[in-house]
């Protein structure tokens, strides 16, 4: 058995799971354990035939069944952990680029080049045809503590090699991050107090703290249909939890004056 797990969470969403585990039947090597942590009030069979394990969870939040998949990696035996979304599509050689990411990065935090997936693109209209599927999603992150907002680098921008370095980051999407369980003895798990959104930028946080690395790695790609799990991209339920789990890890982290900030915002 492989030491890679990867840890994704179902809550419903289940016509977004053909694609991601279509796109890992297709790994070039097999070498991973998935596990899906399964929030939905409805369980319904999933089938493939990729080396996998579900688990039935209370739906308390992302960060609860991130961490419950966390835990049962650990009890398998693996050590290396790619927390990734479910509505996102793996390049052929993902596993791969993985592997030598997990050896390059050790006791870090990495995460890879994202797109937005083909006709997923938020601004469709500036696109030619030819560039769908080609339009960055993420390309490395940073932290606005004048807002406590965290914004994606290249984002919306046609990838032309552009972001094709591999750098320290400030900010790594909770999309696709990695990190080994050097990284986990050393913050523990997710904060479970967010129910969606920040979680990554969180953990992102506290990893800093004890002196941890970010690294986008650009060897790893994938593509992404954006906001899947909450009824789409600006929907009323994304930006519910969105500004919610805001709020709180601006309360956490932000300077004084940015507190009082997103804090009056909030409460208008």
């Amino acid at each position: 058995m492989s030491n890679i797990a990867l840890v994704t969470v179902v809550y419903k969403n289940y016509s977004v799971l053909s694609d991601y585990l279509l796109s890992l039947e297709k790994q070039q090597t097999q070498n991973f354990h998935l596990i899906i942590a399964d929030a939905s009030p409805k369980r319904e069979n999933i089938s493939t035939s990729l080396s996998n394990t579900v688990i039935p969870v209370e739906n308390k939040g992302y960060a609860h069944g991130i961490n419950i998949g966390l835990q049962k990696a650990r009890e398998m035996g693996l050590n290396k952990f790619c927390v990734m979304n479910n509505d996102v599509i793996c390049n052929d050689d993902f596993i791969q680029s993985l592997d030598v990411a997990f050896k390059k990065h050790n006791e870090t935090i990495f995460g890879g080049k994202i797109f937005y997936a083909k006709s997923f693109e938020y601004h469709q209209d500036r696109y030619e045809k030819k560039d769908q599927g080609n339009v960055i999603w993420y390309a490395g992150g940073s932290v606005n503590w004048n807002d406590a907002i965290t914004s994606h680098r290249g984002v919306d921008e046609v990838d032309r090699g552009q972001y094709n370095d591999l750098q320290q980051t400030e900010f790594i999407t909770g999309c696709l991050m990695c990190f080994d369980k050097t990284v986990l003895e050393q913050i523990g798990f997710w904060d479970e107090k967010y129910f969606l959104y920040y979680e990554d930028a969180d953990y992102c946080e506290r990893a800093k703290k004890h002196n941890i690395k970010l690294w986008y790695d650009p060897s790893i790609v994938i593509w992404h249909k954006n906001a899947q799990s909450t009824d789409g991209s600006g929907s009323v339920t994304h930006q519910k939890y969105q500004k919610k789990a805001h709020l709180r890890f601006a309360l956490k982290y932000a300077p004084l004056r940015t507190k009082l900030h997103v804090l009056k915002n909030y409460l208008l």
